[in-house]
């Protein structure tokens, strides 16, 4: 409850929560109960929230109180009748994209966005490809799932999982993400289970080896989309400052310390790294661990020029994994048609590559 109180008194220029209640005049439990209707029971705005004053509602309207950090600009829903993409306004005019996956059998994922852009500049990633403008605070990453949440509670419905795979980096915003990631989890609050929500990283080492001290049950993915150092660092900028054997060694530390299974994912990029050759070379950095690899298939995006591998070759690189004894899941792309897949998303304010800002 404190990092989203304070994220909002921080956003009224105040320097945490305390401040704002003591500006307010607020006993504890009220600040608990505009919580719990803000987190637990999803209110959409204040004046909902009718177990509060009218004057305290009154008070926090005349303040701008930021009840939600972030504004749906634009909200739009894929033809394959599953996915749902919001354009999400921030207060200093960023913007940022999220992404709701209902899946069969009444799983709903939600994607969310970590930072306005990303520092990375990974070729095949729509983010990247534009730079970064700033990180988000916990409360500007949480409210992107608060809002699908709200949305799938008038179905009847509920967020079952959240992923940390949309805009950014999120290991570059630690803290922040692990701020959302306590929000997400808390029982009083959200209450979503560790084990349903999951990290990716582009491979920022010493973060690795940080989150596994953590102890926390929550899942890990790499983008790894490579099995040399030559390949990835083509691709992957971030190969040059941590090669594939520094990015393995802690993914092998992370296993030993936690027990836990590590998801690696791997576009699959024709001519660039799906070749049976590099399904072997893979197979072999995946040997014998807890290591499970998900093969996604490509995503144009404006400036990038590749081309996604034919099924065919995905099918016949799948199966040399499965000789070797290596765990694999072909994905199945959601949201194409309104860039709502895996390396799409840029906000309307990013640039594109090569124009001038």
């Amino acid at each position: 409850m404190q990092i989203w109180w304070d994220d909002r008194a921080r956003a009224l220029g105040l320097r945490d929560g305390q401040a704002l209640a003591d500006e307010l005049g607020l006993k504890r439990y009220r600040v608990g109960q505009l919580y719990h209707a803000a987190v637990k029971e999803l209110a959409g705005e204040i004046d909902a929230i009718t177990v509060l004053p009218q004057t305290l509602r009154d008070e926090l309207h005349a303040r701008a109180f930021p009840f939600d950090t972030v504004a749906p600009n634009v909200v739009q829903r894929s033809s394959d009748a599953q996915t749902t993409k919001g354009l999400f306004a921030l207060r200093d005019g960023q913007e940022i994209e999220a992404v709701l996956m209902e899946h069969h059998g009444d799983r709903n994922t939600v994607c969310v966005s970590s930072q306005a852009g990303c520092a990375f500049a990974c070729a095949f990633c729509a983010t990247g490809q534009a730079g970064f403008s700033r990180h988000l605070s916990s409360s500007e990453i949480f409210d992107q799932a608060r809002y699908f949440a709200r949305t799938l509670a008038a179905q009847g419905r509920k967020v079952t999982n959240v992923v940390f795979m949309g805009m950014g980096e999120p290991f570059h915003n630690y803290d922040a993400v692990l701020g959302a990631v306590a929000l997400l989890n808390d029982p009083k609050g959200f209450g979503l289970g560790h084990r349903h929500i999951t990290i990716s990283t582009v491979g920022v080492v010493p973060m690795i080896d940080r989150f596994a001290g953590e102890g926390l049950q929550v899942n890990l993915a790499i983008s790894l989309h490579a099995p040399t150092d030559e390949q990835r660092g083509a691709i992957m900028p971030v190969n040059k400052r941590w090669a594939i054997g520094e990015l393995m060694g802690a993914c092998a530390r992370y296993v030993e310390q936690t027990g836990r299974k590590i998801f690696f994912e791997y576009l699959m990029l024709a001519g660039v790294n799906d070749r049976v050759e590099d399904a072997r070379e893979l197979a072999r950095l995946m040997a014998g661990r807890l290591y499970h690899v998900n093969l996604i298939p490509y995503n144009s995006t404006p400036d990038a020029e590749f081309q996604g591998s034919e099924g065919a070759i995905v099918d016949a690189f799948q199966r040399v994994l499965t000789a070797a004894g290596v765990p694999s899941t072909i994905r199945h792309p959601m949201g194409r048609d309104i860039a709502a897949a895996c390396g799409q998303l840029r906000a309307q304010t990013q640039p594109r590559a090569g124009a001038s800002v």
